[in-house]
């Protein structure tokens, strides 16, 4: 079988394992209080099967960087939007507004134009040690920038996460070509060792900083992880491992039109989280009318409990005298 086919295939089954964990992390997150920190949340079978998934979908993403480059696989994972935002809308007991629907074909059709670009051909370079160190160094000090508390969480950690777990998988290929040809040099070298530490702590600060952007809702920060992830992938590809643009320089106009309408469907899924967390009409009707009072009077009080304590009760005969 082609080795493009392949990898486009286990491209397919990881994009629908990463999209049944958002929708996990999703609903976490929403029945997360915001001062539950990682130590509660690690104590949460929800969090697992999450973890689980992921874990699984990053296995097959893995083999498939195997059988092709990080710009062709890489990409592919915008698939886990479209399928986790009907899933999130399913679990939440609603129907895919029309909003949602236009974001998520925009940013699909955004990262298709940057897959049109996509170089080919077998993945066969790996990172030397100054080059993972330096990768890794970068990374981080980025995630830094981008990870800072803030007023809120939001695009920022999903823009962090999106740089962490394609910074990973760009690293992975190394390991993954190392480990399957011999030709690279040895198996157990601090090469190797340093780029599997860096895979470990990236992949799990993805899997956090996700977690914390997903609080704002699902659509819009799993649309900037899907973006943020193939472009660092991309980038350290083309940086460091010789992966090139399919036809030139030339692909970068339709890359860029891409990347714009990509952009388009970000801001319009942001939009409809907004939508979805607003109250409906009847809750916006039963609201008191501004100026109007909201207090509930229970009762008033009697002249007979404004008695000094002690003083005997008045009593009255009767049919009275």
């Amino acid at each position: 079988m082609n080795a493009t086919l392949i990898a486009v295939g286990l491209s397919l089954v990881s994009a629908a394992a990463y999209a049944l964990a958002a929708v996990a992390q999703a609903r976490l997150a929403a029945g997360a209080a915001p001062s539950d920190g990682v130590l509660r949340m690690l104590g949460r079978g929800a969090w697992w099967s999450a973890v689980g998934l992921n874990a699984g979908g990053a296995l097959l993403h893995v083999v498939a960087l195997k059988y092709g480059p990080l710009t062709l696989v890489q990409p592919l994972g915008a698939l886990t939007l479209v399928a986790a935002v009907p899933l999130g809308a399913r679990s939440a007991g609603r129907r895919v507004s029309r909003t949602e629907w236009r974001g998520t074909m925009l940013t699909l059709l955004g990262l298709g134009a940057l897959l049109l670009a996509a170089g080919g051909g077998a993945a066969h370079e790996t990172l030397t040690l100054p080059e993972a160190l330096g990768v890794g160094v970068a990374t981080m000090a980025l995630v830094a920038v981008l990870g800072r508390p803030g007023t809120r969480p939001g695009l920022r950690h999903a823009t962090a996460a999106g740089i962490t777990s394609g910074v990973a998988s760009a690293l992975t290929q190394t390991l993954t070509v190392a480990v399957t040809d011999h030709t690279t040099g040895p198996l157990i070298s601090w090469r190797l060792v340093t780029v599997a530490l860096f895979v470990s702590a990236f992949a799990m600060g993805g899997l956090l900083l996700a977690q914390i952007a997903f609080r704002g809702g699902l659509g819009a920060p799993l649309a900037v992880v899907t973006l943020a992830n193939p472009v660092a992938a991309a980038a350290v590809g083309m940086a460091l491992l010789g992966e090139r643009l399919q036809g030139g320089p030339i692909t970068l106009i339709p890359a860029l039109l891409g990347s714009g309408a990509a952009v388009r469907g970000v801001i319009l899924l942001s939009r409809a989280t907004e939508e979805a967390a607003a109250p409906g009409p009847a809750a916006r009707t039963s609201s008191p009318a501004p100026g109007s009072s909201s207090r509930v009077i229970i009762g008033s009080p009697r002249k007979l409990d404004r008695q000094p304590l002690g003083a005997e009760p008045v009593t009255s005969p009767v049919g009275g005298s």
